[in-house]
């Protein structure tokens, strides 16, 4: 398991094992999101065995699957939700982490700068730069307005 923390509160891994939720739980996390479908990882991965897992260990477990290519505005929506939602730090995986960098980019447009939501992703490997245009097109929808 590689824990990289875009914030205080929130982290991004590449997929994880039954056995990480133990120490993610032990990091202090609270809530735990999958945002990667089930058709991608074998069955023992899949979201009814990781919930009951997490949820044995007292974590919130949150499915949020992102295809690949195909984000929707309800995985965006359902992201943001579940961190306002939070009683704590919040652990997001998919197969890299990419996707969970992308869903925090596009919920957190127009409240961070588009630069420091690319730069942040950049420094675990994550290349967002490609979707600068899509992240402002969000914060000008959003109406906040970053200077």
């Amino acid at each position: 398991m590689d824990i990289r923390a875009l914030t205080p509160t929130y982290a991004v891994s590449p997929q994880i094992e039954l056995s990480d939720l133990p120490a993610i739980k032990a990091a202090g996390f609270t809530t735990v999101i999958d945002n990667r479908p089930d058709g991608e990882i074998p069955a023992h991965l899949h979201t009814p065995h990781m919930k009951a897992a997490a949820e044995a260990l007292g974590l919130t477990f949150v499915a949020n699957p992102v295809i690949g290519g195909a984000l929707t505005m309800e995985n965006v929506r359902l992201q943001s939700k579940v961190m306002a939602d939070a009683t704590g730090p919040v652990f997001a995986y998919c197969a890299s982490g990419n996707r969970c960098s992308v869903v925090w980019a596009l919920m957190n447009a127009g409240h961070r700068s588009t630069d420091d939501l690319i730069r942040t992703p950049a420094k675990y490997g994550y290349n967002l730069e490609p979707l600068r245009g899509q992240i402002e097109a969000f914060a000008a929808e959003s109406g906040a307005g970053i200077d």
